[in-house]
C-alpha cells in the first residue's frame, strides 16, 4: 500500500524528458546559483549509466566527459527542477547497460560507433514538450581553438616567413655589395 502511495505522489514530479540511454551524447542545461545570481550551465558528455530508481521520479543518469585531460562524471536526477533541458546530440550503438569500462580507456579506444538514425528514431530521444530557456541565461565556456583563429594564425605565420625571407635577401645583397666594394680596393693595393 505504501509503495502505491509513494508512486502516486511521485508522479506529480515527473517532467517531460527525452528517453536517455547509455551511449547517448547529451547536453544537460543545469541551473546553478552563484551568490544571488542564477545562471544556466551546460554539461556535455556521454551517458555511461542510467539508474531507474524505486519510483519514476527517482531516475538518475551519469554523464562522463573529459575536461582538461581529466575524466569528470556527474550524476543528474532525470526529473530534477534544476535541469532546464536535456538535448540528445548523438546516438551510439552499445551492447551494455553500464559503460564503466570507458573509465580506463583514453583516445581512440574510448570511441563508440555512432548509430545513424532516421528522423523517426531520433524523435524518440527528444522530449515531448520543451521549455524555452532565454538565450541570455545560457553561459558556455569560451572555445579557445576555432577554425577562424587557426586560419588567422596560419596567415600570420606565412606573412612573418615572407618578411624574414625579404630581410635575409636584403642582408645578403648588402653583404655582396660590401664584398664588391672591397675587391677593387684590394686590386689597387696590389698594383701599387
Amino acid at each position: 500500500m505504501t509503495s502505491i502511495a509513494i508512486s502516486d505522489s511521485s508522479a506529480a514530479y515527473i517532467k517531460p524528458r527525452p528517453d536517455v540511454r547509455p551511449g547517448f551524447t547529451v547536453r544537460v542545461h543545469e541551473r546553478i546559483q552563484e551568490g544571488g545570481k542564477e545562471r544556466v550551465q551546460v554539461f556535455e558528455g556521454l551517458v555511461i549509466a542510467v539508474h531507474k530508481g524505486a519510483t519514476a521520479a527517482d531516475q538518475t543518469f551519469t554523464v562522463r566527459r573529459i575536461a582538461s585531460g581529466v575524466g569528470v562524471e556527474k550524476v543528474f536526477p532525470l526529473h530534477s527542477p534544476k535541469i532546464e533541458k536535456i538535448e540528445v546530440k548523438k546516438v551510439a550503438r552499445v551492447r551494455r547497460a553500464k559503460l564503466f569500462f570507458l573509465r580506463g580507456r583514453r583516445g581512440k579506444s574510448a570511441r563508440l560507433s555512432e548509430r545513424f538514425t532516421t528522423a523517426d528514431e531520433f524523435a524518440v530521444a527528444t522530449p515531448v514538450e520543451e521549455a524555452e530557456v532565454p538565450v541570455e541565461d545560457i553561459v558556455e565556456a569560451p572555445i579557445e581553438d576555432t577554425e577562424e583563429t587557426k586560419e588567422e594564425a596560419k596567415e600570420e605565420a606565412k606573412e612573418e616567413a615572407k618578411e624574414e625571407v625579404k630581410e635575409e635577401a636584403k642582408e645578403e645583397s648588402k653583404a655582396e655589395e660590401a664584398i664588391e666594394e672591397e675587391a677593387p680596393k684590394e686590386e689597387d693595393k696590389k698594383k701599387e
